[in-house]
């Protein structure tokens, strides 16, 4: 089966894009999606966190309290290593299970760090980048979840550049702030079209 990679920075809106990919007849499988799975409250990964982390990075409800982990993992990378030798081996095993399990006109794989990762490109058949400039990327994130600024950057800092990305993307969906929602929907709505030929 054709085999998508879609990805983007923080605030791109890939998600929008995706959602659009699966009510177009695509599978999706979102990384994300994935990952506050298996950290909701009895979640696969709760034990192993708290196990190395403490259970003070689980909040009361027994789920991952992402915003004191987001702390903790941006000021050590050390941590952040920690934890995604946690949550990676998991991540992996639900994405081969839900591709095992796809049977649409292509599947899509939402994966946030696919450029950074490196493990990625090989196991795909084409590269969707969703772009914007950061200042809409901040913007955005702001505006959804509250996270400060301060954090955001940090986020930033540890994905790939604009450049990066696009370098080695086969497609590229501008989401920049002068695009209208219509706009993103028929930038994609083509790209899938031609995906689907690409699938057969």
């Amino acid at each position: 089966m054709f085999k998508l990679g879609l990805t983007g920075g923080i605030g791109s809106g890939k998600t929008q894009v995706a959602n659009w990919l699966g009510s177009w007849g695509a599978d999706v499988i979102d990384t994300d999606l994935i990952a506050h799975s298996l950290t909701a409250a009895g979640g696969r990964a709760i034990e192993p966190i708290s196990l190395a982390f403490g259970s003070d990075v689980i909040d009361a409800a027994g789920a991952l309290d992402r915003a004191r982990m987001r702390e903790l993992v941006f000021a050590q990378s050390v941590r952040r290593a920690q934890l995604e030798s946690i949550l990676h081996p998991l991540i992996a095993q639900e994405v081969f299970r839900q591709a095992e399990q796809a049977r649409g006109l292509y599947t899509v794989f939402v994966v946030p760090l696919l450029v950074e990762s490196g493990r990625w490109l090989d196991r795909i058949d084409r590269l969707c980048v969703v772009d914007c400039d950061e200042s809409t990327q901040i913007d955005r994130v702001q505006a959804r979840s509250g996270i400060p600024l301060a954090t955001i950057r940090k986020i930033l800092d540890v994905q790939a550049t604009r450049a990066q990305r696009i370098a080695v993307a086969d497609d590229v969906i501008d989401n920049s702030k002068s695009i209208s929602i219509a706009q993103l929907e028929n930038q994609a709505l083509v790209l899938h079209k031609a995906w689907c030929n690409l699938a057969g």
